[in-house]
């Protein structure tokens, strides 16, 4: 039954893997500039990023062990898929995703109440703030092992950061924002558009009868 489970749970990072060896195929098949391909890329694990990041803050049920398990597996298919992708259609997809992997880095170590807050902040998610880790630590829970979350002293140096930084815990400030922007420059476009052959290319037939793409057929 267990067994079971995990294959339906790791049959929907199968989808999102073949989904991206689709787009990417697509992309490359229509001479995409790669400079494109890496952007918008970019913005697909930004995207990622946000949604799961977001999700372990907001719901308990997200924020488990069990859960950071299954995040950790699909985390390491990406990866895969990032390297087997290349950089130069990949970029720097995977840093995209170091909010996500850090967050899920803290849910699945073992003797959390052993660790300092210089460790959790240092070694284990440098880039979360105090607000985030302080809402992951207080969200989190072990439906596997039944492992406590951080310590008192943890805990109250945490509360005792946020008052210095005059920062609110019960706003959403911990939440990351979703930016749809791919910034490029038109200089950058044009230095590394390929040079593609278009003669046997045919002239889609929505096209055709239109006056403004009869350019189209005169090169073809």
């Amino acid at each position: 039954m267990i067994g079971a489970t995990q294959q339906v749970l790791s049959s929907h990072w199968h989808s999102i893997i073949k989904i991206l060896n689709s787009l990417l195929s697509k992309l490359r098949a229509n001479h995409v500039p790669p400079l494109l391909v890496r952007k918008l890329f970019t913005q697909v694990f930004s995207f990622i990023n946000v949604q799961l990041f977001n999700s372990l803050l907001l719901r308990r049920e997200c924020c488990s062990f069990s859960n950071g398990e299954y995040i950790k597996s699909g985390l390491a298919e990406l990866e895969r898929w990032i390297c087997e992708a290349s950089e130069q259609y990949a970029g720097t997809s995977w840093d995209e995703l170091r909010y996500i992997r850090q967050a899920v880095g803290f849910l699945v170590i073992h003797q959390k109440a052993k660790k300092t807050l210089d460790e959790i902040m240092q070694d284990i998610c440098p880039v979360l703030t105090v607000q985030q880790l302080y809402r992951i630590s207080t969200m989190y829970w072990d439906d596997k092992y039944g492992t406590q979350s951080v310590s008192r002293e943890v805990f109250a140096s945490m509360k005792m950061m946020m008052t210095k930084s005059s920062q609110n815990v019960s706003t959403n400030t911990f939440l990351l924002d979703d930016d749809t922007s791919i910034p490029f420059s038109v200089d950058e476009l044009t230095k590394v558009m390929p040079d593609v052959d278009l003669s046997d290319v045919e002239t889609p037939p929505l096209l055709r009868d239109i006056s403004a793409f009869q350019f189209l057929q005169q090169n073809t």
